[in-house]
């Protein structure tokens, strides 16, 4: 059964039995990637290193080369 099928199933079931419907596959992936980097961070702090992304520093310093 495909996520969409089981989507549909469920969003049926809800509706029969008067309840809400359950959210659109994908609606909160980028809140679980947010809250993924957080968790990254928090344990990188507690460990004793910095909280930095390696991706994020470079293109800020790519941004702010002197031309």
């Amino acid at each position: 059964m495909s996520i969409t099928q089981q989507h549909v199933l469920d969003t049926y079931r809800a509706r029969r039995l008067g309840e809400p419907a359950p959210p659109a596959p994908g609606a909160h992936d980028w809140q679980v990637v947010r809250e993924w980097r957080d968790e990254r961070q928090f344990r990188a702090v507690l460990a004793g290193r910095p909280a930095r992304h390696r991706f994020r520093d470079a293109l800020n310093r790519w941004w702010r080369r002197p031309t």
